[in-house]
């Protein structure tokens, strides 16, 4: 059974590329943290390295909001730790700091709905689950179209804001911005507040 939004995921297992290591990782053992799982189509490509290495860059702010950042794609291990022990320049991603987990059964991007069966690779999906293992977000793009990781971090920013605080968060809200009540007062405070 596919994932869905406001459902619990069910836990997963397989091998994933720590560093230059292979480690048996599951789902479980990230409760009572965030995790944003992102699936990408092939390694040694051409949109996916810009998209793993983005979100290398940010991974330092998705820690600071307790929140692990986990790839997924269905090559290999082997093909996961020869693309990180490749420069950039040359096309590779070089020493990503999360997690690259190898789907080669394709077990996960089934689970999460994401495998292209015919071609045996994983549409560009993105995945927030919260601390008790309930997906909050997901989006998923064609091949072609790479994702935005600010967005997910902003995602995660409004997750984490409307947990602690219960209001919610409007449009385009970002972190520091005004959010609101969930009732028709807490809408007209929102909207007065915009115009004054």
């Amino acid at each position: 059974m596919s994932v869905k939004v406001g459902r619990k995921v069910d836990n997963f297992k397989t091998t994933a590329v720590i560093g230059q290591e292979f480690k048996e990782i599951s789902l479980d053992d990230y409760k009572g943290k965030y995790v944003v799982l992102f699936f990408y189509p092939m390694d040694f490509t051409f949109v996916c390295p810009t998209e793993i290495l983005k979100f290398n860059e940010l991974y330092p702010e998705f820690q600071k909001r307790n929140v692990e950042v986990i790839a997924v794609s269905t090559d290999s291990k082997f093909s996961h730790l020869a693309w990180k022990n490749t420069p950039v320049v040359e096309g590779g991603i070089g020493d990503i700091k999360y997690p690259m987990i190898a789907d080669f059964t394709k077990d996960i991007g089934r689970q999460f709905d994401v495998l292209v069966e015919d071609s045996g690779v994983a549409l560009r999906g993105t995945f927030l689950i919260d601390k008790e293992q309930v997906l909050q977000h997901a989006t998923i793009n064609n091949l072609d179209l790479g994702r935005n990781i600010h967005e997910t971090l902003r995602m995660v920013d409004a997750l984490q804001y409307t947990e602690e605080h219960g209001e919610v968060c409007p449009a385009e809200w970002e972190s520091g911005q005004k959010a609101l009540d969930p009732s028709k007062d807490g809408l007209k405070v929102y909207f007065t507040s915009l115009v004054n």
